[in-house]
């Protein structure tokens, strides 16, 4: 075992940080989105796969994304028309994205890692700016009230959901942003159909992993826990700092990894 100065000689500091990075994505997921930014170099620093690091890191996550459905199930009602387009393209992006990472060589799979941590820092950068453009959007399509055409929808979430089930940092943003170009103003209503679509994608994604036995499962039990408990307590965390610094905090921290991975892979 590797030990750091100050720690105990049997204690492991890469299951520490393991069970701390999970717990802070706990509390990032529930508030603001980024827990992968920490959990996914978390499992890297276990020495296991890239590969297999990302799958268990969907694997971690995802039970704690169904409690979403439950919590939006009033508004997942309202748009009962794209509840079944939404979880299809969910359904098939994620299948598609998690059987081509699968197909991924482990070493191009870790080149690419710093660039998808990179655009998945980016992604979170521009949700301020893009939600304030949004807002402006918002109030010059007043009136109009005519329904998103579903086929559009439908296809551009296959392709964000893709994206969910090879990697995902970032993509709830991505898919808000969708809702929002195609006409959809209540932010609860996207909110729960984002929620459905990302729930089936990584959740298809989850069961491709696990059958292909991509999971080390004595990481993903741990992690699972600990980002439960982190989601439970982060009400309180929610409440006390503010949305701003929250987001500043998961692109300095993608940010950070992405610079991280760019100079591990050097040369």
């Amino acid at each position: 075992m590797t030990h750091i100065p100050g720690l105990p000689s049997y204690i492991d500091w890469h299951w520490l940080w393991l069970t701390i990075a999970a717990f802070l994505a706990g509390i990032l997921n529930a508030v603001a989105g980024g827990g992968s930014f920490l959990l996914f170099p978390a499992m890297l620093g276990m020495k296991i796969l890239p590969v297999q690091a990302n799958a268990t890191n969907t694997v971690a996550l995802w039970p704690g994304q169904l409690t979403s459905i439950a919590a939006y199930k009033d508004d997942i009602g309202k748009n009962r028309r794209l509840v079944l387009p939404m979880s299809l393209a969910g359904l098939l992006g994620g299948a598609a994205g998690a059987l081509v990472l699968l197909n991924t060589p482990q070493t191009t799979f870790m080149h690419l890692v710093p660039w998808l941590l990179l655009v998945a820092a980016s992604i979170f950068a521009l949700t301020g700016p893009v939600t304030r453009w949004l807002e402006r959007r918002k109030g010059a399509v007043v009136g109009a009230t005519h329904p998103p055409r579903r086929l559009p929808v439908f296809l551009c979430t296959m392709a964000v959901c893709f994206y969910i089930g090879y990697f995902g940092a970032g993509a709830g943003f991505l898919l808000i942003t969708l809702l929002s170009l195609f006409g959809y103003q209540d932010l609860n209503e996207v909110n729960a159909l984002k929620v459905v679509s990302t729930s089936m994608a990584n959740g298809i994604a989850f069961l491709i992993f696990v059958i292909g036995d991509q999971v080390v499962w004595r990481y993903c039990l741990v992690a699972m826990l600990t980002c439960a408990i982190g989601g439970y307590t982060s009400a309180r965390f929610a409440r006390r700092v503010p949305q701003p610094v929250l987001r500043g905090l998961v692109i300095v921290i993608g940010l950070s990894m992405a610079a991280w991975f760019f100079w591990k892979n050097r040369g």
